[in-house]
């Protein structure tokens, strides 16, 4: 029985998740003063649920809070109070918390009772009147934190700075974030001291180079919040351990404060002090509801129609297997007539496979919404956060997808679509000015292409400025001063690591993080991005990505005795090589030259240490191939049958192999091997270097890896 009620619990999380969505949409379209009663009504309906169900399971928490927010709910649709700014702002706040709840819950941790408390008594302050905010209630499991950073020029105490313990987790630096830069921001805060723990280095042997063992004590003295110490450290906030606590002198306490304001409290003597507390690691809110996104999708609601044609395929199965069966075991001599019928049957299980393993796959897909739908709350709170008017257009929301990519897509959109609205949409008063309307648009537009889905972040904002993003690029290094690039190469910089235009650091952008970040997120998903830019007019984001990750469109190459798999999608070309459109280079790169282009070869029997058939190039084929906006030509002795692959890891079963996505298993039982094509080229790093500077130096135009 115990069971019993443990589904239903999760069925009443995963139903209140979506009922929480249902509240914030509702909330985002809802119009000041003449409000749409029915929608008021849609939101009611949806937290009446929610506090239904909290009390079957126990969740007192959710029922209190709940009982607040719906009397507020009820008073709007009973219009007896005005929709106001305030109040959706409160209302939202209010889904937040309850998502928070629910995603503690789900995690088996503890509910932050103290900030649902702080939340409680605004709502309860709103609805007295009152423009004041009521103290909230008392919770003894986590007092309330007072601001310390509000405490300067009182008699009690005043903090002069913080001490900060920052605990990298040991894959952050492979994020692409440097602590570095953080550590230069707080310098312009204050007074900045930094020790240096490298207790936990193991033994040389046993370095991982990309990997984080150490961490630093700081002392940080100055006129300095806590908001500003934590929006230093937001964006690894999900990657490191952060302990702060504040110096305080005066008589008083010294309080240890963690991101959700839990007070640890010492006693001080009357003189200056500075004492330490216990404090708690920072777990910050946005991370936390990060965090729980994949977790909300762990079912998937599938449509009646779906199982119906799965139930018919597996009917279809059933009657050919049947079928064959019967010829098969039959004491008749094989005849012509015998055997064309059994022919008959492979043929007929084979379709009936493959109609079988596609309605599978319709199953693990979901429509892009599921994603999409986070941005209009996203993009309403940033619109206010920097005073800039932003209407967001959502197309192809019933596109679909496979539920492993939506997972994993979600965080580089979010990263575009910051970046569109920060570095994008200019402020309401520039875009008059120039002649534009005063509300800029952001469009997420997703498609099908061929196998691929196709999603656009398209924004009317001020485009890419190619003048600044070459002096920067040039500043860091990335660039020759007067090298001269085409507009697309200009474009593709700003995915370099650490590179950033932003004239001033925020909270949401110019720190020099993300987009590479972004692109190492999409490569690692199978996929692409690119942008085209118009200075002046806008932007246009381009995502490509496969339908799912499990199967593969893949064509078959031999080399030597070992078969390999090249995604077709990678694929531009295969050409029969011709001796005299070869060219070496000081006889340590070759080139192909095709039509216009000089392509780099790769001879993948050198790559992966194997005896080829053909040695000679003019004996061999070359496969035109294309990752990361590079060519290559692969040296292939033989292109064998395409056909579709089901992807098995190879990290899970053995170990990464540098230039290899993953395995499959042939019709015959042996292993092949899946190509990663970004992968390799960047395993040939050093001679596509070779054959770029011994091309300038011959004065071919163009880059031939481009």
């Amino acid at each position: 029985m115990a069971l019993d009620m443990e589904k239903f619990r999760q069925t009443y999380i995963e139903e209140s998740f979506e009922g929480l969505d249902v509240m914030e949409q509702g909330l985002l379209e809802l119009e000041f003063g003449d409000p749409d009663i029915e929608e008021i009504n849609t939101i009611f309906r949806a937290a009446h649920s929610i506090k239904g169900g909290s009390g079957t399971f126990g969740f007192d928490e959710v029922t209190s809070f709940t009982h607040v927010l719906e009397t507020l709910l009820d008073e709007m649709r009973s219009l007896t109070r005005n929709v106001s700014d305030e109040a959706v702002n409160l209302l939202l706040e209010s889904v937040d918390i309850l998502r928070d709840m629910f995603t503690a819950w789900q995690e088996k941790e503890p509910v932050d009772k103290v900030r649902a408390a702080e939340v409680q008594a605004k709502l309860e302050a709103l609805m007295k009147g009152s423009s004041a905010v009521a103290p909230p209630p008392a919770v003894a499991e986590a007092p309330v934190a007072p601001d310390v950073s509000a405490q300067e020029g009182k008699d009690s105490s005043i903090v002069t700075g913080w001490k900060i313990q920052f605990i990298p987790h040991d894959h952050m630096l492979m994020t692409g974030n440097e602590p570095v830069r953080m550590f230069r921001e707080l310098e312009g805060l204050g007074e900045l001291s930094a020790v240096l723990n490298a207790d936990n280095l193991p033994k040389f042997d046993q370095l991982d180079p990309e990997a984080c063992y150490v961490f630093w004590n700081m002392t940080l003295i100055g006129d300095v919040s806590k908001d500003q110490v934590l929006e230093v450290f937001e964006w690894v906030d999900e990657d490191c351990e952060l302990n702060l606590e504040p110096i305080v002198s005066g008589a008083g306490v010294s309080q240890g404060v963690s991101s959700e304001g839990v007070v640890a409290e010492s006693s001080a003597a009357p003189s200056s002090v500075e004492t330490k507390a216990e404090v708690a690691p920072i777990v910050a809110r946005k991370a936390a509801r990060k965090k729980d996104t994949n977790k909300q999708m762990n079912s998937i609601r599938v449509d009646i129609d779906k199982i119906d044609i799965l139930i018919n395929m597996v009917g279809e199965l059933v009657i050919t297997q049947s079928m064959l069966s019967q010829i098969g075991g039959s004491d008749e001599e094989f005849t012509e007539d015998r055997i064309e019928r059994m022919t008959d049957g492979l043929d007929q299980l084979e379709r009936n496979t493959r109609e079988l393993q596609e309605s599978v796959m319709r199953i693990r897909m979901l429509p892009i919404s599921f994603v999409f739908s986070r941005f209009p709350r996203m993009v309403h709170d940033l619109g206010q956060k920097l005073e800039k008017k932003i209407e967001l257009k959502l197309y192809g929301e019933q596109t679909e997808m496979d539920k492993t990519v939506m997972e994993r897509i979600g965080d580089p959109l979010v990263h575009l679509v910051r970046n569109s609205i920060d570095h994008g949409i200019e402020r309401p008063a520039t875009r008059l000015a120039q002649g534009k309307p005063e509300s800029g648009v952001v469009e997420l537009d997703a498609y099908h292409q061929g196998g691929s889905i196709v999603i656009e972040i398209r924004d009317d904002g001020a485009g890419l400025n190619k003048e600044r993003i070459v002096a920067k690029a040039v500043e860091n290094g990335l660039l020759s001063e007067g090298e001269s690039l085409s507009d697309e190469e200009v474009n593709d910089l700003i995915f370099q690591a650490g590179f950033s235009t932003a004239e001033s650091l925020s909270d949401v952008s110019g720190r020099g993080v993300g987009m590479d970040v972004v692109r190492k997120n999409i490569k690692a998903l199978n996929g692409s991005v690119g942008v085209t830019s118009t200075q002046g007019k806008g932007s246009v984001f381009t995502i490509r990505l496969p339908l799912t990750l499990a199967i593969l469109d893949g064509q078959l190459i031999r080399v030597g005795e070992y078969i390999y798999i090249l995604p077709l999608v990678s694929i531009i070309e295969s050409i029969q090589v011709i001796q005299e459109h070869i060219n070496a280079i000081a006889g340590k790169a070759e080139l192909y030259k095709l039509r216009d282009e000089y392509i780099p070869i790769i001879r993948l029997y050198e790559t992966f240490n194997v005896t080829p058939d053909q040695a000679q190039l003019e004996d061999g084929l070359l496969v035109i191939v294309e990752g990361d906006g590079r060519k290559v030509g692969l040296f292939v002795d033989e292109l064998l049958g395409q056909q579709q692959v089901v992807i098995k890891s190879l990290k899970t079963n053995y170990r990464d192999v540098e230039g290899v996505s993953g395995a499959t298993i042939l019709g015959d039982g042996t292993v092949a091997l899946i190509l990663d094509v970004p992968g390799i080229i960047q395993f040939s790093q050093h001679r596509m270097a070779v054959v770029h500077a011994s091309l300038f130096q011959m004065g071919h135009e163009g880059d031939p890896l481009h």
